[in-house]
């Protein structure tokens, strides 16, 4: 499978229909994550990011919705307990754990409700969701999705030309960055002709007592941490399943 080193102005694209009352007040790009924090309301953050799979969408859903075994490949997820599991629907309780400044550390727990929605067919590929929401913890609110997204690589391109064209980049440019972005990273990559994504959106506010500043740097580095745990395993799962 082919994968991408895309530009981070096509990821501010594909996140621009999302509302948000300010402007980004970060943006980062990293070890092939990308990151954005916004302000929201008062001591609240909107957390986005994304990361490139090497893996089917198929493969990527059935390591989320193992929930029991999250913890054990996601450093900062102490503990991952099903509660409740029913058609499409389920219930958890996880214990996160974070160092803060200081020495300080912090140990985030919470109920969420997981709605796992149907997958999509799209013109360009499919994609299918996980919305969750925390009814009980140790935040204000704490919302978001996880968002499983396979493309055809020439409807990939396409949109990537069509976010170069928006930028008014020269033709020569626009060349230089499609080749650039149609070269394999890896011998296995040669040969698929799709592109998986894994988005995380999520809503934070704390409690009072803590302010969002204080942490929302060590959230973003625990997210840039779960997410390229989630594709070391799913990555690890195609390497295995290629092998039989």
């Amino acid at each position: 499978m082919r994968a991408f080193a895309v530009p981070t102005d096509y990821y501010r694209c594909c996140y621009s229909s999302y509302p948000c009352e300010e402007e980004s007040e970060d943006t980062v790009r990293e070890d092939g994550v990308f990151i954005e924090i916004k302000k929201l309301q008062r001591n609240s953050r909107r957390i986005r990011s994304k990361i490139s799979i090497n893996a089917t969408l198929d493969t990527v859903w059935k390591i989320l919705t193992d929930y029991e075994k999250l913890a054990d490949f996601i450093p900062s997820l102490a503990v991952s307990k099903l509660i409740d599991k029913k058609d499409k629907f389920a219930r958890l309780y996880q214990i996160g754990q974070q160092n803060l400044a200081f020495g300080l550390k912090f140990n985030a727990k919470a109920i969420l409700d997981c709605y796992e929605r149907d997958i999509q067919i799209l013109a360009s590929g499919e994609k299918r969701d996980i919305e969750f929401k925390m009814t009980e913890g140790d935040f204000q609110f704490f919302e978001g999705k996880w968002c499983i997204e396979q493309v055809q690589i020439s409807c990939f391109l396409a949109k990537i030309r069509t976010v170069l064209d928006a930028m008014k980049v020269p033709g020569w440019c626009e060349i230089m960055v499609v080749t650039k972005l149609t070269k394999p990273r890896t011998e296995d990559s040669i040969g698929q002709e799709y592109e998986t994504t894994l988005s995380y959106l999520v809503d934070v506010k704390p409690k009072l007592w803590l302010p969002v500043n204080l942490i929302e740097g060590r959230i973003c580095k625990e997210i840039k941490s779960n997410l390229s745990c989630i594709r070391e395993e799913a990555q690890k799962v195609m390497m295995l399943c290629n092998d039989q």
